[in-house]
């Protein structure tokens, strides 16, 4: 373990489970929360699947379809925040973001990765959250239309470690990074 008086060291421990969450599924960092606000002011929150997380340029990506509500609600309030539990570090991650909508011709590469029978998660008919008569009253064609990138530039990183001693420490992208020392 490093010197929990490094604020360096925590900081890094916590990018290197967010990278771990893009590159293994099994990782609970793979999974946040990625909370917004609604067009009408209601808070959401619904699971996402990480798939990058850049420390270098403090960005982390998720994809969607474009027609979800996430995105008219991005759309009006371009910003998010996501929140990660890691049960087996006693860690908890809180992202907030600033977020770019990527879509078209900039996500092709980011398209190409996509396994062919996920993309189906791209282009449910009608369109999601729509009313439907029966449970199974919908399609799901693949639609490359409708895929999106989430790019979402970190603002502010939030940790706290719940270990015999608790940690608490906040990073702000107005200060380089450097974090403070928090009251956990």
């Amino acid at each position: 373990m490093s010197d929990p008086n490094d604020l360096t060291a925590f900081l890094n421990e916590a990018w290197q489970h967010l990278s771990r969450g893009v590159s293994d599924s099994r990782s609970p960092a793979r999974y946040p929360t990625f909370a917004t606000v609604s067009p009408d002011g209601v808070p959401e929150a619904r699971t996402v699947a990480l798939r990058a997380a850049r420390q270098s340029t403090a960005c982390v990506e998720v994809h969607t379809d474009i027609a979800t509500p996430k995105v008219s609600a991005l759309q009006n309030t371009p910003l998010a925040a996501l929140h990660v539990w890691l049960p087996r570090a006693d860690l908890q991650i809180r992202l907030t973001a600033r977020v770019e909508i990527l879509s078209g011709d900039a996500v092709e590469a980011q398209w190409a990765k996509v396994p062919v029978g996920s993309r189906i998660s791209y282009g449910t008919e009608p369109l999601p959250g729509s009313p439907i008569d029966h449970v199974f009253d919908y399609e799901k064609p693949a639609e490359r239309a409708r895929f999106a990138v989430l790019r979402c530039w970190l603002t502010e990183i939030d940790l706290v470690h719940l270990g015999p001693q608790h940690r608490r420490a906040q990073y702000r992208d107005t200060d380089d990074w450097q974090g403070t020392w928090l009251a956990p």
